[in-house]
C-alpha cells in the first residue's frame, strides 16, 4: 500500500511539472505582445522596451519558465498584467464563487442520478426505467446555459422569487450567497445528473447478478435492501470516477454558466484574461484547473483502494 502511495505521487508530481511547461509554452507562443496591448498603438519603441524588460518578457523562454515556476512552487503565482494585483489573490477570490457553486451541483446531481439510476436498475425495462432513461437524454442534450436561461425566465423575470444575477458576496451573508447559487447550480447539476443516472443503472445492473448479491436475497433481504446494502456499494467505483470527474468540470467548465449569471467566478475569470491577453493570470489559471484534474484523478485512484480492497492487492 505504501509503495503504491508512494508511486502515485511520483507520477502526479512529474504529471504536474510537464503539464506546467506546457501550458507556460503554449500561451507565451500566442500571437500578440502584451506590452504592446498594454501601452496601445501610440506606445514609442523605448516605452515598448522598458515595459518589456520590467515584465521579464526580454528573457529566454526557459528562463521565464524557471522563473514562474519557482515562483508558484512558493505560492507566488507573479502579478497579473491587467489588474496590477497578484495573480493568487485573484483565484482564492475567485475560487470563493466556483468552488460553493460546483460543490452545490455536485451535491444536486449525486442527490438527483444515484437513487434515480437504482431505482431504474432495480425497474429494469420497466416504466420507470423508460422514464429515468427519457429524463438521461433530456437533461444531457440541453445544454447548461439554456437551462439557466430557462431559470432566470421562469423564476426571476415571472415570479420574481429569485435574483436573476450577480453575486452579493459572502459578506452579505450566507442565504444571500447561496440563494445567488442556486439557479446556477441547478443549470449546471442537472446535465450531469442525467450522466450520472446512466453509470449508476449500469454499475448496478451490472452488479445485480452476482452470487452475493443472490444471496443476501436468499437470505430474506428485501429486493430493496439487497441492492441498496450489497449492489450499490459494489457498483462505487464508476460513479465515483464519473462524480470525479463532474467536479473538475463543473470548476473548470462553467465559464458559460457564470457570465449568464454575471458571476464573478474562475471561469469568468480566466474568458477575461483571454480577451485582455494578460497572459500570466491565463496560465496560473489553466495550471490550477489542470492540477485541480490531475490531482482530482489521484484522489479517486485512492478512493478505489478504499472501496475496493482487492485493487490493494493488484496494485
Amino acid at each position: 500500500m505504501i509503495t503504491t502511495l508512494i508511486r502515485r505521487i511520483a507520477s502526479l508530481i512529474v504529471t504536474l511539472l510537464v503539464v506546467s511547461l506546457l501550458i507556460f509554452t503554449v500561451m507565451n507562443l500566442l500571437p500578440g505582445d502584451p506590452a504592446a496591448i498594454m501601452l496601445g498603438t501610440s506606445a514609442t519603441p523605448e516605452t515598448l522596451a522598458a515595459l518589456r524588460s520590467q515584465m521579464g518578457l526580454d528573457e529566454p523562454l526557459i528562463v521565464r519558465y524557471l522563473a514562474w515556476l519557482a515562483g508558484v512552487l512558493q505560492g507566488d503565482l507573479g502579478q497579473s498584467y491587467t489588474y496590477g494585483v497578484p495573480v493568487a489573490g485573484l483565484i482564492v477570490e475567485r475560487l470563493a464563487v466556483t468552488l460553493p457553486l460546483a460543490l452545490m451541483a455536485v451535491v444536486m446531481s449525486v442527490a438527483i442520478a444515484v437513487p434515480l439510476g437504482v431505482a431504474a436498475a432495480r425497474r429494469h425495462n420497466g416504466l420507470f426505467d423508460y422514464l429515468a432513461g427519457a429524463f438521461s437524454y433530456v437533461s444531457i442534450a440541453v445544454p447548461a446555459f439554456w437551462v439557466g436561461l430557462l431559470l432566470i425566465i421562469a423564476f426571476s423575470t415571472k415570479l420574481g422569487w429569485m435574483p436573476a444575477g450577480g453575486f452579493p458576496g459572502w459578506n452579505a451573508g450566507l442565504w444571500a450567497g447561496l440563494a445567488a447559487l442556486l439557479m446556477p447550480a441547478i443549470a449546471l447539476a442537472l446535465p450531469q445528473a442525467g450522466v450520472l443516472t446512466r453509470v449508476a443503472r449500469s454499475a448496478v445492473l451490472d452488479v445485480m447478478g452476482e452470487d452475493f448479491v443472490r444471496t443476501a436475497r436468499a437470505k430474506g433481504l428485501s429486493d430493496r435492501a439487497a441492492v441498496w446494502r450489497h449492489a450499490l456499494p459494489n457498483a462505487l467505483i464508476p460513479v465515483v470516477t464519473m462524480i470525479g470527474l463532474q467536479f473538475t468540470f463543473l470548476i473548470a467548465g462553467a465559464v458559460l454558466v457564470e457570465n449568464v449569471f454575471n458571476l464573478p467566478g474562475l471561469g469568468r475569470l480566466a474568458l477575461q484574461a483571454l480577451s485582455q491577453r494578460d497572459i500570466i493570470v491565463m496560465q496560473d489559471v489553466v495550471l490550477f484547473f489542470s492540477a485541480l484534474v490531475i490531482v482530482m484523478n489521484f484522489l479517486v485512484d485512492l478512493a478505489y483502494l478504499v472501496i475496493d480492497p482487492r485493487l490493494r492487492v493488484a496494485t
